[in-house]
């Protein structure tokens, strides 16, 4: 599982990394970027177009499938769950966590207690502190974490908080996150 969190500079951010996972990734992606409801449809389909993985908006229910990348709802929290034997996403309305809903740190979460180890989070460009505690969380379980480096971020504050708490396995450029994701995830698939 590969989760991912951005604010700030977060839609480039985003395209740059997702424009180098192949085809054949063979790990569900999901996305906390932090705008308004309304606009991540319109985002989801910027995404889509401009790299390999389908790219969708999350709905409720939906189950956790390889090779697709959900983005949260505007004005909604993304979590994974697990329902029978199924891993499942849920969206909700609830309270702002970190000033922000959608919250990284609520996705990031749901994902540190069913993936586990299998997790890899990335946090990029972004205002703030949002993913330091789910970023946390993943190591605690097992996880790792990307962070996006300070020359290339917009804002260094959701990357810089978790690089500066020691939460980051490696702080790197946006045009070497996505080759170091597909790097870590096929080298966990062979």
């Amino acid at each position: 599982m590969v989760v991912i969190g951005a604010a700030t500079g977060g839609p480039n951010a985003l395209t740059t990394v997702l424009e180098a996972l192949p085809a054949d990734f063979p790990a569900p992606v999901l996305i906390v970027q932090h705008l308004p409801a309304n606009f991540t449809t319109f985002f989801a389909h910027r995404l889509d177009a401009a790299c390999a993985l389908r790219v969708r908006e999350a709905n409720s229910r939906d189950g956790v499938t390889p090779g697709t990348v959900c983005v949260a709802p505007g004005g909604m929290h993304l979590e994974t769950r697990r329902r029978g034997g199924r891993k499942i996403l849920i969206t909700t309305d609830g309270p702002l966590v970190n000033s922000c809903r959608p919250a990284a740190d609520i996705l990031f979460r749901s994902v540190a207690k069913i993936f586990g180890a299998g997790t890899l989070a990335v946090i990029l460009t972004g205002m703030g502190r949002d993913g330091l505690d789910g970023c946390r969380e993943i190591r605690a379980a097992g996880g790792r974490v990307i962070a996006q480096d300070k020359a290339t971020s917009i804002v260094w504050g959701m990357p810089g908080q978790v690089a500066e708490a020691g939460l980051a396995d490696v702080v790197l450029p946006i045009n070497d996150i996505g080759p170091e994701i597909v790097r870590r995830v096929m080298t966990r698939h062979e």
